[in-house]
């Protein structure tokens, strides 16, 4: 492994990790590549790897049964997808979609390994159970969007968290692009994005949107 992804996966998780799984982790693992708007996990596809994130970001969808796709959260540097790690440890297929958000590239480590390290290292368990609570809060997020707010709510909840992960005011995206992610239609986005931008809320520009 090329030495500034030693580092790079050190300074990530040596703070966090015991020094020994760090090694084990860089001499096991596999380095990959991924550009914006690919595939990483498909719905329905076995899981034989779990990402760990050095950089970049990457989009996890969730499909119901009438195949629909709707956003749940996104993985960032230093953290792992606690969907794939559910699946795998149940030996069930992908009931999830990840999708390239920025350009990634993350650590690609067996599941054969998962179970041992969770025997083997406590510090690796709490890096699984910090994932999968900080998934939960986010997806008890998403339910109360669903649930209680009204589309309106959700548009700007989801912009606010385009900037944040994306450290912009400017977010590029279409409008059909956030109705995909949010499971409704570009008309009603539309709509929308045009009163936010008459209460000062964003900036409408050709492919971006600019919040206030």
């Amino acid at each position: 492994m090329e030495e500034q992804y030693s580092s790079r996966i050190k300074s990530l998780f040596s703070p966090i990790l015991e020094d020994e799984l760090v090694h084990e982790m860089i001499s096991l693992g596999k380095i990959e590549h991924y550009r914006i708007g690919d595939i990483v996990i498909d719905v329905n596809q076995i899981i034989t790897h779990i990402p760990l994130m050095l950089d970049g970001s990457i989009k996890i969808m969730r499909e119901d049964d009438e195949g629909k796709e709707i956003f749940l959260y996104y993985i960032e540097s230093g953290s792992t997808c606690a969907a794939s790690l559910n699946c795998c440890m149940e030996s069930h297929r992908s009931n999830i979609l990840a999708i390239v958000e920025e350009d990634a590239t993350f650590l690609s480590v067996p599941v054969e390994f998962m179970d041992k390290w969770m025997a083997q290292y406590r510090s690796w368990r709490s890096f699984i159970l910090s994932n999968y609570a900080t998934r939960y809060d986010e997806l008890l997020e998403v339910v109360d969007l669903l649930a209680f707010k009204r589309m309106d709510d959700r548009v700007a909840n989801y912009l606010k968290e385009k900037a944040s992960l994306h450290h912009s005011k400017t977010v590029e995206i279409s409008h059909q692009d956030i109705a995909y992610d949010l499971n409704t239609s570009r008309e009603v986005v539309s709509r929308i994005l045009k009163q936010m931008e008459r209460n000062g809320d964003v900036e409408l520009k050709r492919g971006k949107i600019v919040l206030g």
